[in-house]
């Protein structure tokens, strides 16, 4: 079988982008030269997009108009049409070529709809032999290579996502889907025949499009799929651990994190008590991680609504998350820093006063950093805390150790802080400290102004030092020491034999020992007659 030959068109010399007039191919290049980058940009794109494996379009007939499903008798007939038109459905179309395969386009979307109603409003219309056929037809649509991102410097937050240009086709496809794994009709020990572990690995690959439409339908498909095979749950879980590990230590770069969380949230509040060492695992070295990612803004909902689900599941596992959110707490991103500061709220809701006593050093040594932050957002949402009733409760029942934590940053805040909303927010925190326990607060008042004052005396004090210092006038320059001045340098420097020093080749160690003792008592008499003479 011969390949079609394909030539390379010339270079355009005519047309609306000349001006009218007639170009050389000579002037063309150098234009091309001119700006050589956006041209080869675009044909960058228009390669990948055009010529995609994904579509065979060349020398392919266009599809035949079926009859209605409708419109045929129900039973085996009608069964051989709907199976018909899912082969029919199997094909995939351009479109980033708008106009090609018009017709061929609409009968497919005509199809699909029709393929809808028919297992929606019909009953057993759900037969085994159609298993095979939906599945292939759902693999050939939706399965496929995921395009990287055309911006290499893609900010999830702030640019638009590229959308999926197949949507109209797409669409149809995931509903249909969906509908069909939604039928009562639907019987899962036939399904698991054709929905096995490979259809739910490309299926969780899809996670990654851009196209929040399409994760949107992925997540619910997937739910489905979770609560109807019990075969594999542990396998997709394992496989959503694997992509988490792999978003957080490796890539650093995952569209579908917030879907797949909002799964999790749901299959965590079905755990079995007392929770399996396996899921408190997945909690610490898979979730908990996922506060690490710059991007955690997309999808820390969701996480924060799986960590409380954990915990009220399991009170225990409080000072373990704790301490993780303490080592992921962000240093330089006040944004961030807002965000855990709402977890930590949100869990502090569900806490049990047993579990709270045990994270009060740490959690309050980390509140009273919050609210000395310059930045008023995160001073400000820290000091919401005591807006709220519950943890106010938990707060009163160990005023006598959170007290002393908070007073000397709150204190000097009233005093220093630039943001007068912050200043207002802080006389109320403490007013409520000074009405639950009047006599701590009396003391620390006390205990702080005292220090405050030492702190005042001590800087004073190393104040006039440095004026000290600074005024004294050394007129004469120290001498420089002498050591030994009268025995020769030599005498240290030369190699002698073991047994020898450096007085006399017949002298004993005794004898050298002696020498140098009278050498040191002549130079400490001479340096002490040149200082009398001075």
């Amino acid at each position: 079988m011969s390949l079609p030959q394909h030539t390379v068109p010339p270079p355009k010399t005519s047309g609306p982008a000349t001006g009218g007039h007639t170009l050389s191919a000579t002037a063309n290049q150098f234009v091309d030269k001119i700006d050589p980058f956006s041209k080869r940009g675009n044909s960058r794109r228009r390669r990948r997009l055009v010529n995609s494996s994904r579509y065979h379009t060349d020398n392919e007939p266009d599809l035949i108009q079926l009859p209605l499903l409708k419109d045929t008798a129900e039973g085996e007939a009608q069964t051989a049409l709907a199976i018909q038109k899912l082969q029919q459905c199997q094909k995939i179309f351009d479109f980033y070529d708008a106009v090609s395969q018009l017709k061929s386009k609409e009968i497919k979307r005509a199809a699909l709809n029709e393929l809808i109603d028919f297992i929606t409003a019909n009953q057993n219309a759900i037969v085994e032999p159609l298993y095979p056929e939906v599945i292939k037809m759902v693999s050939k649509n939706i399965f496929r290579v995921l395009p990287p991102s055309d911006n290499s410097e893609f900010d999830p937050e702030e640019d638009e996502p590229t959308l999926e240009v197949s949507w109209p086709h797409l669409q149809l496809v995931y509903e249909f889907f969906l509908r069909f794994l939604e039928s009562p009709e639907f019987q899962a020990q036939i399904g698991k025949k054709y929905i096995e572990q490979r259809f739910v690995l490309e299926l969780l690959q899809l996670f990654d499009s851009e196209d929040p439409r399409e994760r949107d339908f992925l997540k619910t498909i997937l739910h489905r799929i979770y609560g109807k095979f019990l075969g594999l749950r542990a396998f997709i879980r394992k496989q959503i651990n694997n992509m988490f590990l792999s978003f957080v230590f490796e890539t650093d770069s995952f569209n579908g994190v917030g879907e797949l969380l909002e799964i999790l949230g749901s299959i965590i509040n079905g755990f079995a008590l007392p929770l399996k060492q396996e899921h408190k695992n997945f909690l610490v070295r898979v979730l908990l991680p996922l506060h690490k990612p710059r991007c955690l803004s997309l999808y820390h909902a969701q996480l924060a609504y799986c960590v409380v689900q954990f915990i009220e599941k399991d009170a225990s596992l409080t000072p373990e998350v704790f301490d993780a959110l303490l080592k992921f707490w962000p240093r330089t991103c006040s944004s961030k820093e807002v965000m855990f500061l709402g977890e930590v709220e949100e869990i502090l809701d569900i806490i049990e006063p047993e579990q709270f006593k045990k994270i009060i050093d740490p959690l309050f040594k980390q509140l009273a950093k919050c609210v000395s932050s310059p930045h008023f957002q995160v001073a400000e949402r820290a000091l919401y805390f005591w807006n709220n009733e519950y943890i106010i409760s938990l707060i009163e029942e160990s005023s006598a150790q959170i007290m002393p934590i908070m007073f000397p940053p709150l204190y000097r805040i009233s005093k220093e802080h630039w943001n007068q909303t912050i200043v207002a927010l802080v006389y109320n925190v403490l007013k409520t400290f000074m009405e639950m326990n009047g006599k701590l607060f009396d003391e620390l008042t006390a205990n702080y102004k005292l220090e405050r004052q030492k702190e005042k005396k001590k800087e004073k004090d190393r104040e006039e030092l440095w004026k000290l210092l600074n005024n004294l006038d050394i007129k004469e320059p120290v001498a420089e020491p002498r050591i030994l001045s009268t025995t020769s340098m030599n005498s240290f420097a030369q190699h002698r034999p073991l047994g020898t020093v450096g007085v006399g080749s017949g002298s004993s160690a005794g004898d050298a020992v002696k020498a140098a003792s009278s050498g040191k008592k002549t130079s400490t008499s001479s340096t002490g007659s040149d200082s009398g003479k001075k």
